[in-house]
């Protein structure tokens, strides 16, 4: 179930060291933040080392989270917003520790500290529970104590095409795509109202402690339409096969809307589609099985190809 959290930003491993951001210069930063904030460096466990380092301290009960650069500080001061904002609406979500945050440390990396979840990622017989999670999320009124940003769906997709080691055909053909996409975005007339909207809205965002599901991951938070959230998981659905015909229904009445009766969500499916094949070809040259995956990913995209065939990660 690895790519249930297939989105433009976890687990981005070879991009982000690339960029110098390895768990040595992770675990230097995070001395540094912890010594700002007060906390002990007790017994450190990396748990995730990609977009983000995320580790645990343990016997703290807290998690921290380090972003590899410092563009990276707005979506910070957003992720720590966001949290406090659900918190007060009493919805079930990530919470940040009892520090001041985000912190800057030295070598630019925005720092983050929430509090451990001591439970199970959400699995594939937890669907119903997301569409009833995102109906309560895009029903919340707007912050009044801060701004969102507005939804922008592809901004991160063209420069990652461009910096991903592929053949050049395969990316004149994705930048092509991208470029009529964000076209065809601007001309849907959509049903739902405008809110709240998650982002990665995937079933593996979700923890479990018990029967009580908890929403994680705020990166990509924003003010837009809650049909692009929805269709994440349809497009596992029909695009992918990561879904029983009857736990897309289960989804679907959850949620009460299907996004695949609006005339929209073709380009939704188009988008998303896009989306999920270029998150895993910036690995290409990491693994075989991978680069395998690409091949038939891309293969959908141009021909429609092994629809329902893609495999996880």
């Amino acid at each position: 179930m690895r790519e249930m959290i297939d989105n433009d930003d976890q687990d981005e491993r070879s991009g982000a060291l690339a960029a110098g951001f390895d768990e040595q210069a992770a675990r230097a930063a995070l001395v540094r933040a912890c010594a700002a904030a007060n906390l002990e460096v007790a017994d450190p466990q990396l748990l995730r080392l990609g977009e983000n380092a995320i580790f645990r301290l343990n016997g703290t009960g807290t998690v921290v989270r380090i972003a590899r650069n410092d563009t990276h500080w707005d979506d910070a001061v957003k992720e720590v917003n966001v949290a406090k904002w659900l918190g007060r609406n009493d919805f079930p979500s990530a919470r940040t520790t009892d520090v001041p945050q985000p912190l800057l440390v030295d070598g630019g990396y925005p720092v983050t500290f929430w509090a451990f979840i001591d439970g199970r990622n959400g699995q594939p017989g937890d669907v119903g529970t997301l569409g009833a999670l995102l109906r309560r999320l895009h029903a919340l009124p707007r912050p009044g104590s801060f701004e969102l940003p507005q939804q922008d769906l592809l901004a991160r997709v063209e420069p990652r095409i461009e910096s991903s080691p592929i053949d050049a055909g395969d990316k004149d053909f994705l930048l092509e795509l991208c470029d009529r996409l964000g076209s065809e975005i601007g001309g849907l007339n959509y049903e739902l109202p405008v809110g709240p909207v998650h982002g990665d809205a995937h079933v593996q965002n979700l923890m479990f402690t018990g029967s009580a599901p908890t929403l994680i991951d705020f990166e990509a938070f924003s003010w837009g339409h809650p049909e692009w959230d929805l269709g994440v998981t349809a497009t596992e659905y029909m695009t992918a096969g990561w879904w029983t015909a009857d736990q897309y229904r289960e989804f679907v009445d959850a949620y009460g809307f299907d996004v695949t009766s609006w005339d929209g969500f073709g380009v939704v499916r188009a988008t998303h589609e896009l989306k999920m094949t270029t998150w895993l070809m910036q690995n290409v040259q990491t693994s075989p099985k991978i680069a395998e995956e690409y091949a038939l990913r891309i293969a959908t995209l141009r021909d429609r190809e092994n629809i329902g065939g893609w495999n996880t990660f």
